[in-house]
């Protein structure tokens, strides 16, 4: 439900002296808007370039790093030594551990991947772990870490003392001490898959691997499922990475994502950032939440159609699960907070479910945005999860009490850690100093960005066909919004089995046009036939029954 008032602030004016606005007109408004202002930077946004023609330095990877890992996995398959695969247990970690695995199996039959228990394991590389991952195998060599962190010390430590070399693949911010490695191949600019990707590419060239080899390609469908998943930002080398994955997952032939999409009701050749984001990559995440992430692995890898639908619903049987145990934590954690600080939200219960922390997190935000932590307390240790907004680094604010936490890791936006349950009260009363110093009335203020305000004669089927290719839109490169004001309901409707949604007729000077509006229900009473609003909206084109409509899918609505 949008219940919470938002600041708009409009970030652009069409231009004056202008008799006649054109569509032209308004997307150079929104290109200048996201700093495209030359002819290059306009190309590259349009047209991005190939994932394969991006460079290691465009990328800010170490090239001697990457050859020193291919020279240590060549020395591996010399020396008949196992190769382990560790991946972290989200969405990302998933699919860049299929990536890095299938490439590597490829070259090397004794390579093995390895997705740890979230609950018996935790996140990243475990000591634990690594002792009994060596006894298994005593062959065992060589691990690469994937998404799973810059700070796995004392595992790295123990391995090398076992005969083990490590190669980390990562993404995520580092922190102040590094651990002693064979080479760390690390770059914020991508997520974990992209750089699982780069790597696996880097391989498949310096070693003369053979298309032939991958007949369910080269994993790129797989890397955009993970950098959507992480909402990562899809400007510069992403977008490249997610748009041409996109392309890559329309035509997929992998048995297993192909019954997920049928278990999901996925449409093929009409996936979006839309629907991974909120329909696969969910499927693939309930995994590492609930059950063990390996079968979410296996799905993506495996090459049996039955074993793949068995895999698909068993994703979809676990997702539905998570939906309810987050909806149930969800709302208790909702009332908790009404004890809560004054600048930032932490809300502990034993009660709550480790692996869905996070997302209880994200929807504390959404209502309340405020930087939030959720804690699964345990006897002893407790699990938490943050995230924030913007304008406010989380893990730097997490790092700034590491004297309380044991090892944490995340981004500006979004973090975990562990920490003694002894340490919570202290930790609480720390964290909310933290966000004092750095936050005010104006950055507590939920905004909505609004590109321009237009006139409905402004809108047409031309501009919403030119908004459409700013697609892949998301994290970083959100989908135009636009704004009306002193727009007259014609009609007006509840939708949707809870009625929780809006379906609109709104017309200004002599254009009506339909508009949804998701999580608007409850404005309905205090809407009548000619009430004015100021909307604000994405201009998309609506397809029913193959005929194609424009339409305002609602980002907020002011009644007047």
């Amino acid at each position: 439900m949008n219940t919470q008032t938002k600041k708009w602030e409009v970030l652009n004016k069409l231009p004056k002296g202008k008799k006649k606005i054109t569509s032209n007109d308004i997307i150079n408004t929104l290109l200048k808007s996201r700093g495209i202002t030359t002819p290059e930077k306009r190309k590259e946004f349009f047209n991005p370039v190939l994932p394969e023609k991006i460079t290691l330095r465009t990328l800010g990877l170490s090239k001697v790093a990457v050859e020193k890992g291919i020279a240590r996995i060549k020395k591996a398959k010399k020396n008949k030594e196992k190769i382990i695969v560790y991946g972290d247990y989200d969405a990302d970690g998933i699919t860049g551990t299929a990536i890095l695995w299938e490439t590597l199996f490829a070259f090397d039959k004794e390579t093995l991947p390895y997705i740890p228990d979230r609950f018996t394991e935790g996140y990243g590389l475990n000591p634990k772990t690594i002792i009994k991952l060596k006894e298994e195998y005593p062959n065992l060599g060589l691990i690469i870490s994937v998404d799973n962190g810059i700070v796995a010390n004392k595992a790295v430590t123990k391995a090398n003392k076992l005969g083990m070399d490590v190669i980390i693949t990562d993404h995520h911010k580092k922190a102040k001490t590094i651990p002693k490695a064979l080479a760390i191949i690390h770059t914020t600019e991508i997520g974990g898959a992209a750089v699982a990707w780069v790597f696996a590419r880097e391989i498949r060239k310096k070693l003369r691997m053979p298309k032939s080899e991958f007949k369910m390609g080269d994993g790129l469908d797989l890397a955009a499922i993970g950098t959507i998943a992480d909402q990562i930002s899809l400007l510069g080398s992403n977008r490249s990475f997610v748009k041409y994955g996109l392309r890559a997952l329309n035509k997929t032939i992998r048995p297993g994502l192909l019954s997920l999409f049928k278990e999901a009701a996925i449409k093929r050749g009409a996936i979006g950032t839309y629907t991974v984001g909120f329909i696969v990559a969910p499927r693939i995440n309930a995994m590492g939440r609930l059950e063990h992430a390996m079968d979410a692995l296996r799905l993506l890898c495996t090459k049996k159609r039955v074993q793949a639908e068995e895999f698909a619903h068993f994703l979809g049987k676990t997702n539905n699960e998570r939906r309810k145990i987050v909806d149930e934590v969800t709302i208790h954690a909702t009332e908790a907070v009404k004890e809560t600080m004054e600048t930032s939200i932490l809300v502990v219960h034993e009660s709550y479910h480790e692996g869905v922390i996070g997302l209880v997190a994200s929807r504390l935000v959404e209502t309340f945005y405020k930087p939030t932590i959720v804690i699964s307390r345990g006897k002893e240790i407790s699990k938490a999860s943050a995230r924030s907004i913007p304008g406010f680094n989380i893990i730097d604010a997490i790092r700034n009490l590491d004297k309380l936490t044991i090892e944490a890791g995340g981004h500006p936006m979004a973090a975990g850690f562990s920490i003694k349950t002894s340490n919570i009260d202290k930790f609480t009363k720390e964290f909310e100093k933290e966000t004092k110093l750095a936050l005010n009335g104006e950055l507590l203020t939920k905004k909505l960005k609004v590109d321009m305000e237009l006139g409905f004669d402004l809108l047409s089927k031309e501009l919403a066909e030119i908004i459409s290719t700013f697609e892949p839109t998301g994290t970083g490169n959100y989908a135009p919004v636009f704004a009306t004001k002193g727009a007259t309901v014609i009609e007006a409707r509840v939708v949707g089995k809870t009625g929780t949604h809006l379906k609109l007729k709104l017309q200004e000077n002599d254009k009506i046009l339909d508009t949804i509006a998701f999580g608007f229900g409850h404005l309905s009473p205090k809407l009548s036939l000619g009430s004015l609003v100021d909307v604000a909206y994405n201009l998309e084109e609506n397809e029913w029954n193959g005929r194609k409509s424009l339409q305002l899918n609602a980002r907020d609505i002011r009644i007047k």
